[in-house]
């Protein structure tokens, strides 16, 4: 009997953990390309964790369309009318648990929105590197300047 050794490929690869800020970017007038936004992350590292966020008024085939790119669709409950629900907690809770996980190497939020400067600053702290990735009009400048790289989305 003859053993062949198999060597194992090591990957030197970053993790990534990418949150999508879906009531504020994955809109009509902005036309994101979800499977663009995963080649782009792709190019940061290995995508460990990919999620969008959604309000409970998210079309079952919105739901399906995310998932069919290759993210999980996270839904948080909000207020009783679909403007009144937002998803930012739940986005910011989940991103601090990859801020947390010791196997992340790269946090990426796709927003514009300023609540999630908390989070960036935190990430930094805990030693991980930060992009946030968003488009015109209303990306926060206050992000743009926290993170450690910028990706604005056309």
């Amino acid at each position: 009997m003859v053993l062949k050794r198999i060597k194992e490929s090591v990957n030197t690869s970053p993790n990534v953990a990418v949150y999508v800020d879906g009531p504020n970017v994955v809109r009509k007038e902005f036309d994101l390309d979800l499977d663009g936004l995963r080649e782009t992350v792709e190019e940061l590292g290995n995508i460990k964790v990919g999620k969008v966020f959604l309000n409970q008024y998210a079309s079952d085939k919105l739901i399906e369309a995310i998932v069919s790119q290759g993210f999980e669709a996270s839904l948080g409950l909000g207020g009783e009318k679909a403007k009144e629900s937002d998803v930012d907690v739940y986005m910011a809770v989940n991103a601090m648990e990859a801020v947390f996980n010791d196997d992340i190497d790269i946090v990426v939020l796709v927003s514009r929105d300023t609540d999630f400067l908390p989070v960036i600053q935190k990430a930094k702290e805990h030693g991980k590197e930060t992009v946030i990735m968003g488009m015109e009009p209303g990306f926060s400048t206050a992000l743009k300047n926290a993170a450690d790289r910028v990706v604005e989305l056309e």
